[in-house]
């Protein structure tokens, strides 16, 4: 007779290293959540109710930050494999804030737009705090990429 106690026991490693703990997936979920909230919240109602009344590059950020948050939204569900989400969003504006926000505020030249957005990108702290770098660094840095040929 076959047993099926693999099933039932916990998978100690995954492809690229031991898996994350159930508390360490529940942060990363909460982040998503944050992500996704935060989206729905501010610019849901843009896309919804504005679009087309939007100057192009405005209506551009809108319809990509919606899908984001469609994105982002599937990551609840499989908060590992949508890691690249949260890394283009702590990216991006990492990038952003290092190179046109810093920049501006040793000038001295910060005005209220800009500053706007500072803080609006400023809460990326939340989504940096719960990306598991361990993870990332062992499943884009050090693993094994996939063939080409």
């Amino acid at each position: 007779m076959v047993t099926n106690d693999t099933a039932r026991a916990p998978k100690l490693t995954g492809a690229t290293g031991p898996e994350l703990p159930l508390y360490r997936l529940h942060i990363l979920r909460f982040g998503y959540a944050f992500m996704t909230v935060g989206l729905i919240i501010v610019k849901w109602p843009l896309f919804f109710n504005h679009i087309e009344r939007m100057p192009v590059f405005e209506g551009v950020v809108a319809c990509i930050l919606t899908a984001m948050s469609l994105l982002t939204l599937l990551g609840l569900r499989y908060p590992i494999r949508m890691l690249p989400v949260l890394l283009l969003e702590v990216l991006w504006k990492v990038i952003w804030l290092a190179a046109v926000a810093l920049p501006t505020a040793l000038a001295g030249e910060m005005g209220g737009a800009m500053g706007a957005v500072v803080s609006s990108c400023a809460v990326v702290v939340v989504i940096a705090a719960v990306v598991p770098w361990d993870q990332v660094w062992r499943q884009y840095v050090t693993a094994k990429g996939e063939r080409w040929r």
